[in-house]
């Protein structure tokens, strides 16, 4: 069989013909490139913080504090990486657009590299810390860890340092105290001469102010984290009901909840206990003994027809108690001990019921989740109806 032959100036010009068409194909949105805009600068100034004090429980709990106040002097919050051993990008667990529709925020890094050489270039970086001003203390806002690692992540060094003795603590249901607050900073720092106001510790109090629970709902996890977290409850569960719980067993948490005993106040206690409270911390709310585990697990396992138990924990599961208990029940109990604590917090928000530790600010910030998300919730020490959210 004979093929036509072709003139070749004729395939040349056919082939340009093709790729000029395949040129003015529109273009998808996939295969775009998004470069951000440049951030403007907030005339109104910013704030920033070392969220240095204890685990990410405790810095979650100073994170909605610090938003609050942000919020309440009307400026731009910068958004600190979470501190383990190293600095976390917060974007690395959270969405930070939802953040976004409770009040202005930017990142660190992002802070850092739009404004970090132009705004707020070394030899004008000022360190602020709560002391009173005739105080011979000094402040120290890089000595010791995590403070020192936390500022060299960013190459961040101060070139002076200034005192305050005024409150930055706030409470977003509270007008009069908000309005108050921004006078006071407005005046003493305004926005022209004070630009950028870095504060040694957080612009919050811990356990935080019970008002800013609320801000809770605007943090969303990081959608890639989430969804390992949720591949893993698919295999555990298989979409059947489960009711999760966390425990706190660690020979730390003994001694002190040695010294939380008869107090009625402690850590993250208010949650439960709110303040001023009459009643005191028993050996129940902060370290429950085994028996009481166990049969309040097995009535929130009847109660909400449950085929699974998720414990999450610091050191002892109690998983042979409580399999002895509900495994003759069909009940199965995991206990995953996962390298990243956050794949515990997401798996304990989505359970069809949580018990966890009022002491515990690990259990505050699930407990702060599901009531933003109208999922029920108890503690160790109190019945299965109580709720607060």
């Amino acid at each position: 069989m004979k093929y036509p032959r072709y003139d070749l100036a004729v395939v040349i010009t056919l082939t340009w013909l093709l790729n000029v068409a395949h040129a003015l194909e529109p273009v998808k949105a996939e295969d775009v490139s998004v470069v951000s805009a440049k951030p403007e600068w907030d005339e109104s100034g910013y704030i920033m913080f070392c969220p240095c004090m204890g685990r990410f429980g405790n810095q979650a709990e100073h994170y909605l504090g610090a938003l609050a106040f942000a919020k309440s002097i009307d400026r731009t919050l910068v958004l600190p990486p979470f501190r383990s051993y190293k600095n976390v990008p917060i974007s690395d667990w959270f969405q930070v657009e939802p953040i976004k529709e409770f009040h202005k925020v930017i990142t660190m890094e992002d802070f850092m590299e739009y404004f970090g050489e132009e705004k707020w270039p070394p030899g004008k970086r000022r360190g602020y810390c709560w002391l009173q001003k005739n105080s011979e203390r000094q402040c120290e806002m890089k000595i010791g860890n995590p403070f020192g690692p936390f500022w060299d992540g960013f190459g961040i060094d101060f070139d002076e340092y200034i005192k305050f003795d005024m409150s930055n603590q706030a409470d977003i249901t509270n007008d009069a105290v908000s309005r108050w607050l921004r006078k006071q900073w407005d005046e003493q720092f305004p926005a022209s001469e004070h630009p950028v106001i870095a504060f040694r510790g957080a612009p919050a109090s811990f356990p935080m102010r019970a008002g800013n629970r609320q801000i809770q709902k605007h943090f969303k996890w990081n959608v890639d984290l989430f969804a390992t977290a949720q591949d893993e409850i698919n295999q555990l569960f298989h979409g059947e009901k489960f009711v999760g719980i966390h425990l706190r067993t660690g020979q730390d948490w003994v001694k002190s909840c040695e010294i939380a005993r008869g107090s009625p106040s402690f850590m993250a206690s208010p949650q439960c206990l709110p303040l001023p409270s009459e009643e005191e911390i028993t050996e129940e709310i902060c370290y429950p003994p085994i028996e009481h585990v166990v049969s309040l697990t097995a009535e929130a396992v009847e109660r909400y027809g449950a085929k699974h138990v998720y414990i999450a924990t610091d050191k002892l599961s109690y998983s042979r108690e409580l399999k002895e208990e509900l495994e003759p029940r069909g009940v199965k109990v995991h206990h995953l001990d996962p390298h990243l604590p956050q794949m515990d917090l997401m798996i304990l928000g989505q359970a069809d019921f949580f018990i966890g530790n009022c002491v515990s600010s690990f259990t505050s910030f699930v407990k702060r989740e599901r009531d933003a998300n109208g999922r029920p919730s108890t503690f160790w020490g109190f019945p299965l109806s109580f709720s607060d959210g």
